[in-house]
């Protein structure tokens, strides 16, 4: 057979026939085709997340001084940010005066998940996380963070990050490595 003879005007009319209601089928099919495919899933809610402000454990030979007890205030509210902007997480506030409230001693919360965990509950909060700034040198502190999970009371993280230097650039780049490590082991917790 020809190419010509395959391709000449009698023979497309002769075709048109046969292909018409496939070409006519397949349109339906794709016209119908969204219709047929189930809806997406609604994107999880971004899970709650309260934070409390950190507490200073300073063992140096000249504890509490005025540049240390300003990094210590600092680190909650720049793990907030953090884990908001970057993390995604929605940030349940709980005041100074309640935290202050519920711990009953120097380092209480911090041994104390179950009284923790009733604090993010009573928030609104699906975790809180209690921390703590460890200083046990002049050259490097430590930042603690316990990650609870406050409708089970269960301890899922202690954390610890390394912050050598008093700059606060020092200070603000070891925080976002505790959140990092903060959205980790929640993800891994749930």
């Amino acid at each position: 057979m020809s190419v010509a003879a395959i391709s000449g005007p009698r023979r497309a009319v002769g075709i048109l026939p046969v292909i018409g209601p496939i070409v006519l089928t397949l349109a339906a099919l794709v016209g119908a085709q969204p219709a047929a495919l189930p809806a997406k899933a609604a994107p999880a809610a971004s899970p709650t997340m309260a934070v409390l402000d950190f507490e200073l454990n300073d063992l140096t030979l000249a504890p509490g001084t005025p540049e240390e007890r300003e990094r210590t205030a600092s680190v909650a509210p720049m793990l907030r940010e953090t884990l908001r902007s970057r993390h995604d997480f929605r940030l349940v506030a709980i005041d100074s005066e309640t935290q202050a409230a519920a711990d009953k001693a120097a380092g209480y919360l911090f041994e104390h998940s179950d009284v923790a965990a009733k604090l993010g509950r009573d928030a609104g909060s699906e975790w809180i996380v209690v921390g703590r700034v460890h200083k046990a040198s002049f050259l490097f502190v430590y930042l603690k963070a316990q990650v609870i999970h406050a409708p089970t009371n269960r301890l899922v993280a202690d954390l610890t990050v390394e912050v050598k230097g008093t700059q606060r650039r020092l200070t603000q780049k070891g925080v976002e490595t505790l959140a990092e490590q903060i959205r980790a082991a929640i993800d891994a917790a749930t």
